[in-house]
């Protein structure tokens, strides 16, 4: 049996790579910055100062720690072995470790002809870059996925302790194009919180992306690329919202249109009918069957 080499615990931590070994292993802990600490101080990591502090200024914008909300192998009362069964006991808010497990194991259910035409961003990268210490390295972060070579890219967003779904669509198209013009698309299963209370940020996102990838596009152009809200299903309780993204995605890719104009509105698909609660229940517990490694 091979065994695994140990980390060096005097290693400094790396976190400007979304690639490197720290941000991997912080995407496996990541309810809150505290227990990314006290995960790294259980390992044996010694850590300065300014690296915790760095630590709390990244990590502080995502989604608080949500005890228990990751479903889990549980042992039953009759002493089943239950060891290959995850047990959601009861509906809880996806902490953002759980989101990202759940679309990897979605990301990974579509064919390869299909997530061609897709891209995504991970679920906290909008949450740092409205940290100015973090902004640029999540724009080259996002530079490394080439969104401009893709159709349609998901772009997760966690604030205010609630989950709600950005697509760019077309964004390597030409901004005056009548057929395929680039758009964006913002689906919120909880409309009564004002899902456009995100726009000023979200504009500022996309802009800095623009700029990044030195695009010719003038800054005016850029603040005209329309951000649509759809009338979608909503939530029917405050813990729903994360489970709707993950949804939203599956849907989109089953069915989203080669080509999409903002002229002719939105997807025809997308109604605020566009699936029951029922459906829901059935793609979670998908993928709920679905073992789960221990993170």
């Amino acid at each position: 049996m091979v065994k695994k080499k140990p980390r060096n615990s005097n290693a400094p931590i790396d976190l400007a790579s979304a690639d490197s070994e720290s941000y991997l292993d912080y995407s496996k802990h990541r309810s809150c910055w505290r227990h990314m600490v006290a995960h790294l101080q259980a390992q044996k990591k010694r850590m300065t100062k300014h690296e915790i502090e760095e630590i709390k200024e990244i990590f502080e914008f995502t989604t608080p720690c949500f005890s228990n909300t990751f479903p889990h192998h549980e042992r039953s009362k009759r002493r089943r072995n239950c060891k290959n069964i995850i047990i959601r006991k009861e509906k809880k808010k996806l902490d953002t470790a759980a989101f990202e497990w759940y679309f990897r194991n979605l990301w990974k259910s579509f064919s390869d002809d299909k997530k061609s035409s897709f891209g995504y961003l991970d679920c906290l990268w909008f949450s740092f870059y409205l940290k100015t210490s973090s902004r640029e390295k999540v724009l080259n972060w996002i530079k490394k996925k080439r969104i401009f070579s893709r159709k349609y890219v998901f772009v997760p967003i966690v604030c205010w302790n609630h989950w709600s779904l950005l697509i760019l669509c077309h964004f390597g198209e030409s901004l005056e194009s009548k057929i395929r013009a680039p758009c964006m698309l913002l689906l919120d299963s909880l409309q009564m919180a004002n899902p456009k209370r995100l726009e000023p940020n979200i504009r500022k996102f996309v802009f800095d992306i623009y700029k990044e990838e030195g695009r010719p596009e003038s800054k005016q152009l850029i603040s005209k690329i329309p951000l649509l809200v759809p009338k979608v299903p909503q939530q029917r309780n405050g813990e729903e919202c994360g489970n709707f993204v993950l949804y939203f995605i599956n849907l989109f890719m089953d069915g989203a249109p080669e080509n999409f104009s903002v002229s002719e509105g939105y997807p025809y698909f997308m109604k605020k009918n566009w699936f029951g609660p029922e459906a829901l229940e059935h793609f979670f517990r998908k993928l709920d069957s679905i073992p789960k490694p221990d993170l």
